[in-house]
């Protein structure tokens, strides 16, 4: 059996990501919970109580003013009367996911599981089911590992405008639900962090500093660690409880944070003998992510990282929402090859309506990404990055919280390798139908070229730039991929 883990800095800093996670390359993500009964987007529950927002808006028209209608009553709405994780899982799988992310609880303190700390969970209120455990049971059926995403941490200072009231109209100074007394356990004792009645919210107090909903937090990373025993949690934000980019990994900001971890790593090596587990978190610094895996949100690394990384996104908002556009699977299927390239791993959040469904549209993606996968998955799965990850001047646009599909050309590619195999993907298939590819070495001899899907073509070599004719039909419109054996 491994060494146990210790909750401090030196012990965690010899982590080492384990091979399921570097070979499964693409995750799929359950983000879900009671904010997906308006249909309406993500932070409803914090929205719906700054006056004069749209989800606000939404919610005053649609259920009826937040002091008389709250979101522990939008809670009660939450059927998932037509949650059908094997079918769902079914349908990821053939996708491409290797791993699956549930969501355990978002910022809305709303828990998707039975808790002993907790009265709104999804077994006393809404649905009356283990979400998590369901999702569980049909992820151990399919052979993938199973994560938990956990948003608490934020939860305290996120939510403190359930404190508010209006400043103006009918219900002017008449306090929103999370004054009421009976409902402080749900919507926190939070005062100290309610700025105004405008929703503003001061970013480095995405953690509170309120010791005793610290140690609450812990405890409940406990109880779902020994629930579930995740082979992953995602926690959104950096390790607890410090503000990313700040703090010395040797106070006691990170003391919680690095017991929770320690917890998780040692309950995985308990159950099998070793660590397989993953802990991801949003803090850039190698002195603090290395105690796990870095997690950048809607974003990525402009290049390859030493160790493996993740990007999660989404197909269109966090929640469900009628309002947004959803991204086309080239776009996915784009944005997980130029990820892989780079030792990361791309982790798509697919929405589901309230009743735990997913529309068409959702269905032909996912339909979409199955048909790419099962020409192409070869040059995904347990590869590792080249020498180089890319060739060509496109690159993705490297800023927080935004995903343009790049102006891919024929002259770009991304690399990944497995064995003696480089895997070419063609960003853009050349429509002469000749490839060029010249990043090759010249003592890295070719020995064979095939078009996945297709097979071997003709190639030639001269000082490392290799030329090969592809045919007219090619298999796939969006991103080929050449398999070159050296």
């Amino acid at each position: 059996m491994s060494n146990l883990f210790a909750a401090n800095m030196p012990s965690l800093l010899g982590y080492q990501c384990p091979d399921w996670f570097r070979d499964a390359k693409f995750g799929i993500w359950s983000h879900w919970g009671p904010q997906s009964v308006p249909m309406y987007g993500d932070w409803y529950a914090r929205n719906m109580y700054v006056q004069g927002s749209e989800q606000y808006l939404y919610h005053l028209r649609h259920y009826g003013h937040p002091s008389v209608f709250g979101y522990k009553d939008l809670c009660a709405l939450w059927k998932a009367e037509k949650f059908d994780p094997d079918g769902l899982m079914d349908l990821y799988v053939k996708a491409g996911a290797r791993y699956f992310v549930g969501q355990a609880t978002h910022h809305d303190h709303f828990f998707n599981f039975p808790s002993r700390l907790n009265r709104f969970n999804s077994m006393e209120v809404g649905p009356h089911q283990d979400i998590c455990g369901r999702w569980k049971q049909a992820a151990d059926k399919y052979g993938l590992p199973f994560g938990l995403s956990e948003h608490l941490g934020a939860s305290f200072s996120w939510w403190a405008v359930n404190k508010g009231c209006d400043e103006w109209g009918p219900y002017a100074g008449v306090p929103y639900d999370g004054n009421d007394p009976a409902y402080r356990d749900f919507y926190h004792d939070n005062q100290e962090h309610f700025i105004d009645n405008k929703g503003t919210m001061n970013f480095d107090l995405w953690y509170t500093k309120n010791q005793k909903f610290r140690q609450y937090w812990l405890s409940v990373m406990k109880e779902l660690i020994d629930l579930y025993q995740p082979d992953l949690l995602y926690s959104d934000g950096g390790l607890p409880f410090a503000q990313i980019g700040k703090g010395d990994p040797a106070s006691d900001e990170y003391q919680l944070g690095m017991e929770a971890v320690a917890y998780l790593y040692n309950t995985s090596i308990g159950k099998y003998g070793e660590n397989r587990a993953v802990y991801t978190q949003k803090d850039s610094r190698p002195e603090i992510y290395r105690v796990g895996v870095l997690d950048i949100e809607k974003s990525q690394s402009p290049d390859i990282l030493p160790q493996p990384w993740q990007t999660d996104t989404c197909i269109g908002n966090w929640f469900y929402d009628v309002r947004q556009a959803f991204k086309q699977p080239s776009h996915i299927i784009e944005m997980l090859v130029d990820i892989i390239s780079k030792n990361g791993n791309m982790l798509l959040n697919v929405l589901q309506r309230p009743d735990g469904s997913i529309d068409d549209e959702t269905v032909w993606i996912l339909e979409e990404l199955a048909r790419w996968t099962a020409v192409c998955g070869e040059g995904v799965y347990g590869t590792r990055p080249w020498r180089i990850s890319s060739e060509g001047d496109t690159r993705t646009v490297i800023r927080g919280f935004t995903e343009e599909q790049a102006p891919w050309t024929s002259a770009d590619y991304r690399f990944t390798q497995k064995g003696n195999t480089v895997y070419a993907f063609m960003m853009r298939t050349p429509e002469n139908r000749v490839a060029v590819i010249k990043s090759f070495q010249p003592e890295e001899k070719v020995k064979s070229v095939r078009l996945l899907g297709v097979g071997n073509l003709t190639f030639s070599q001269n000082f490392g730039v290799v030329t090969v004719q592809l045919p007219e039909e090619m298999p796939l419109e969006v991103v080929n991929c050449l398999a070159v054996e050296l």
